[in-house]
């Protein structure tokens, strides 16, 4: 197993995920900003990972491998938290249960085609997409009772899980269109 600094980016954001699960259990203040600094973290080396391998080349398998599952992870159990903890309900789950099956779906189909060596590679859209999400899915770790008094936390999450969602069915569709030519 190759060990490298974008490497242990990937694994080091898998391995935030617990512990931003377990913070999310609390709704003291403090414990959802220290949630948000852990989610940021984590989404920041998603970046950082792919860059530095492919700077200092060292891309690997390995990297291949992991990284679209670190991602998925995270945001799938920041999602799945939201919910139980109440933070993301009512209708508001339609778009959270949107992403999670689109980032279902587009795994097994990257899966696919990679055995059949034909590469999906991100659109700009679905770079778009995720900047969204992420940012969406902060706001409402932070939300309402630990967030600024002035801005109305639990709306622009809401909102930006509906965008996010919105694009997600586009960047899916896409997606899914393009991996289908392949299948016979």
């Amino acid at each position: 197993m190759p060990i490298n600094l974008p490497n242990l980016l990937t694994l080091s954001r898998i391995v935030a995920i617990p512990v931003i699960v377990a913070v999310l259990f609390f709704h003291d203040p403090l414990m959802r900003w220290i949630g948000l600094g852990l989610f940021v973290a984590a989404a920041v080396t998603d970046y950082f990972d792919g860059y530095l391998a492919r700077h200092w080349g060292q891309v690997s398998r390995l990297g291949r491998f992991l990284d679209p599952i670190a991602d998925k992870l995270l945001v799938a159990s920041i999602i799945v938290m939201l919910v139980a903890t109440d933070d993301v309900r009512g209708l508001v789950v339609i778009p959270a249960i949107v992403i999670v099956c689109r980032e279902i779906l587009v795994s097994g189909l990257r899966e696919f085609l990679a055995e059949i060596k034909v590469p999906l590679p991100v659109s700009r859209l679905a770079k778009w997409k995720t900047a969204i999400q992420m940012i969406a899915l902060g706001v409402l770790i932070v939300g309402e009772e630990a967030g600024p008094s002035f801005l109305p936390m639990q709306v622009i999450g809401d909102a930006g899980l509906w965008i996010a969602a919105t694009l997600t069915l586009v960047t899916g569709y896409d997606y899914l269109a393009r991996g289908l030519k392949h299948m016979g």
